[in-house]
């Protein structure tokens, strides 16, 4: 009897995993860049950027995400402006796109190089990366995105 036990479940762990590796296979990462950086405003101290990432959605069924993890670096990565999560659950439908805005506080003095390059190029390079953990008909996954590009004062260059 107990090897009875021990087979059956023997092999409903081996068909979980089966499965997870078959689910695995049937997914494909959506696609993360940065679509805008948009500034709110600026005080005494700092201010206020809304980072719009677009996420795309390859999958033939849905993806339901529950949390951005993200690093917002400029000047090379030698800046770091901001990092946190941003748990607010949103849909992505099959082969659509959805924008996903993280909004960003920065002090002046975390600035630095940043805000030099900004002077006097008119611009500063930028590097988000991050994951966003979704849920998917077939499993449950952590895509990493990593994207780069040039912020100018008229708005995001690539």
């Amino acid at each position: 009897m107990r090897k009875l036990a021990f087979a059956v479940a023997a092999s409903a762990a081996l068909a979980s995993a089966a499965c997870s590796a078959l689910g695995r296979q049937a997914f494909k990462d959506p696609e993360v860049t940065l679509k805008d950086v948009k500034l709110l405003g600026l005080g005494v101290t700092g201010g206020q950027l809304n980072v719009d990432l677009a996420v795309y959605n390859p999958n033939h069924f849905r993806l339901d995400a529950t949390k951005v993890r993200y690093t917002v670096n400029m000047a090379g990565d030698s800046v770091r402006i901001a990092d946190g999560t941003l748990d607010s659950r949103f849909t992505v439908e099959e082969g659509k796109t959805e924008i996903v805005t993280i909004p960003v506080s920065f002090t002046y003095a975390g600035l630095g190089a940043a805000g030099r390059s900004l002077l006097n190029t008119g611009g500063v390079n930028y590097h988000v990366v991050g994951d966003v953990a979704v849920g998917t008909p077939v499993g449950n996954f952590n895509v990493p995105f990593n994207t780069s590009g040039r912020f100018t004062a008229s708005g995001v260059s690539r």
